[in-house]
Formats: C-alpha cells, sequence, structure tokens
C-alpha cells in the first residue's frame, strides 16, 4: 500500500466518527491534559473513554479503556488530549499511536510535533486504512491581514496570561447567547477550540506574516445581527506568545473584548520573574492594539477564574474589580456570563455613547 500523507487541519474539518478514545497517556500535570478536560468538559456526550498508561496520569472522568477494547465497542477515532508546552510528541506515547493506527483507528492530534516525521508512526499510516488529522499543521495558503472593516459584530476573549480561560470564556458567551435567541458562531483559533467546534485554524501554526489574515477566514464578513465569538490565544505580557496574540486582535477586529483573568495571579506562569502589569494596564494595552484596526474597539467586561477563592472571598473579589473597572466582572463557572452578556448586547448603544472610563474603551 502507498504512502500518505496525514490530513493537514483547515477551517473545513475533517469528517470522524464518533464517538471518540480520549487519550491522556501519562501526563500528571492538568495544564498538560487541558485539550482532553476541555474536550470531555464541552463535548461529553462525544467522548467513549480515556486512554491512560500510568494510575498517576491525570483522570478526565471517563471510563478506563484500552485500544483493543475500543475497537471491540467499534470506537474509529483516537482523540489525543495532550497539549504538553511546545507540542512535542513524546517517545513514550509512540507505540499506543502505532496500535491505534494498526487497529484502522484514526487519530486527531493537536501537538506542534507532526506525527508523519516520526518514522513508526509514518511507517503505521502508510500500512492502515487510517489517517492522522494533524490540527496544529493547517494547510494554506492564507492571506494577509487587511485593514478593511467585516460586516458583523465581534467579539474577541483575550487574557493576561496562556491558560487563564478565554477558551471557556468564548463558549460560554457563545452558549448564552444562542440561549437568548442572539445569532451567535464560536470561532476557534486552538486545537481543543476546533475539535470542539469541528471548525476553526489553529493559528499558532501559521507563519506570523498571515496571523491577521487568517482570522479572516475565522471570522468572515457575516450578517450584522451576527456575533462571531472569537477565541483568544496567548497574551500581549507573555515574552513567547505576545506576536501571536496580537496578529489575532488585529485580524479579528474586535468591537469589543472580554478579559480573561485568574484572581490572584501576578505573574507569568511559564516565566515567574516577569511580572503582569495592573489590570487596568492590561486593558488600556489591549484596547491601543485593537484600535489600530477597529477604533470603536471596547472592552464590555472580566471573567475571572476565582477557583482558589472561597465564596465570600469570591464575591469580595468581583465586586472590588467591578468597581475599580466600571465593568460587569464574573466567573463563567463559579457565577455566570450573564452581565457580561449584557453589555455585550448594548454595544451598538454603547458605541454612540462617550466612553465610561478609558480603559473600557
Amino acid at each position: 500500500m502507498g504512502q500518505r500523507e496525514p490530513q493537514s487541519g483547515t477551517h473545513s474539518y475533517p469528517s470522524l466518527a464518533k464517538p471518540y478514545l480520549v487519550f491522556v497517556g501519562d501526563v500528571t500535570d492538568p495544564l498538560d491534559a487541558k485539550t482532553a478536560t476541555g474536550f470531555v468538559h464541552w463535548r461529553r456526550d462525544w467522548c467513549a473513554g480515556q486512554l491512560r498508561l500510568s494510575a498517576d496520569a491525570v483522570d478526565v472522568g471517563l471510563p478506563e479503556m484500552s485500544v483493543v477494547e475500543a475497537r471491540e465497542r467499534g470506537i474509529a477515532t483516537l482523540l489525543v488530549g495532550v497539549s504538553p508546552l511546545g507540542g512535542g510528541l513524546s517517545p513514550r506515547w509512540v507505540s499506543t499511536m502505532v496500535e491505534a493506527l494498526e487497529a484502522g483507528m484514526d487519530i486527531v492530534s493537536g501537538l506542534h510535533q507532526r506525527f508523519s516525521a516520526q518514522p513508526e508512526i509514518a511507517q503505521a499510516t502508510a500500512a492502515s486504512t487510517a489517517r492522522v488529522h494533524e490540527l496544529r499543521h493547517p494547510a494554506g495558503p492564507f492571506p494577509l491581514g487587511t485593514p478593511r472593516r467585516r460586516t458583523g459584530k465581534r467579539c474577541l476573549t483575550v487574557g493576561s496570561d496562556c491558560c487563564v480561560g478565554k477558551m471557556f470564556t468564548a463558549l460560554s458567551l457563545d452558549r448564552a447567547l444562542t440561549a437568548r435567541g442572539v445569532a451567535s458562531r464560536f470561532c476557534a483559533t486552538g486545537q481543543t477550540g476546533m475539535m470542539i467546534a469541528e471548525n476553526g485554524l489553529c493559528v499558532d501554526g501559521i507563519a506570523s506574516d498571515f496571523i491577521s489574515g487568517s482570522l479572516e477566514l475565522i471570522a468572515p464578513d457575516a450578517p450584522e445581527d451576527c456575533w462571531q465569538i472569537v477565541e483568544g490565544q496567548g497574551s500581549l505580557f507573555h515574552p513567547s506568545f505576545a506576536g501571536l496574540t496580537l496578529g489575532i486582535v488585529h485580524g479579528a477586529q474586535p468591537d469589543t473584548m472580554v478579559f480573561c483573568h485568574i484572581a490572584g495571579e501576578t505573574a507569568i506562569v511559564d516565566f515567574p520573574t516577569v511580572a503582569l502589569p495592573p489590570i487596568e494596564e492590561c486593558l488600556q494595552r489591549y484596547v491601543e492594539a485593537a484600535r489600530l484596526i477597529n477604533p470603536a474597539a471596547r472592552f464590555v467586561g472580566v471573567s475571572a477564574n476565582t477557583s482558589k477563592l472561597a465564596g465570600a472571598e469570591r464575591e469580595r473579589y468581583l465586586g472590588d474589580l467591578e468597581a475599580r473597572l466600571g465593568l460587569p466582572c464574573a466567573d463563567p463557572v463559579a457565577t455566570s456570563v450573564a452581565p457580561i452578556v449584557d453589555a455585550l448586547l448594548q454595544v451598538r448603544e454603547a458605541a454612540q455613547a462617550p466612553d465610561p472610563v478609558p480603559i473600557s474603551g
């Protein structure tokens, strides 16, 4: 059988058989399993089981299942639910990937490292009817970004750091808008969001010249009564990923933004010596960047992860933040994004009014 190249991820998502076997491997850090945990939270009905290689690996609450057991149940897709810093493929995982391909299971991966560059996996792919779908290697070509204003309304989630809830907040906003009968669409810019929405592009796999242009494909012209909720990536304040974030801010052309933050965090998690600016300054920097393309860009709320705070502390923290910023502040898990949605839906009136406070745009 001839060699077949793994399929690259584009905004046309591959057709995959459900339910999935979710691969967690041997990762013990919940951040390294964020793809699995995020996918299971939003698409639990698409998940049949989890495949863990050690008892101390992150448990995402699915039935334990091997490749053999999955095939016996008719499961035909293995979803790689790990996303370590740098997106590498651990040598310890290769034999499981080969076993899945030999069993005829498709694999969907969001890792940066190409499976096709791993000889054992490439050989197994060539000998199998199954495919490896590599979402972090989107197929081009992609356009250059332009200042042309696109139709429709866009809301972008941005953050103080990575892993602060930008995807979760965007999905929560989309769900809440839909529940109110408002036309809305979640626009995925990362591998987990793509797996959940079955569309989008992994923007961090696109050459920097074309990041802003790729957002014109992800969040294109739309009806004026439709909100496109764009998932942010990285942070303007992260030494490694600020360039990615800036490209998304420019390409998304946001009318509104929601700032995401973990309560109590004062430094970049990956670089503890890099202090975070005060939230007021963070908001101002994002507004300045966004207004290069959309002069009307403004914040409509703050989404705070308050999981480290007790109930009374949470209420006090959110209340104090609201008073400081003049914006609705909510925890999408512990409270509700409803106040932020209220502000979002008032944006047409707000666009014609004076800025309430400088930082909110």
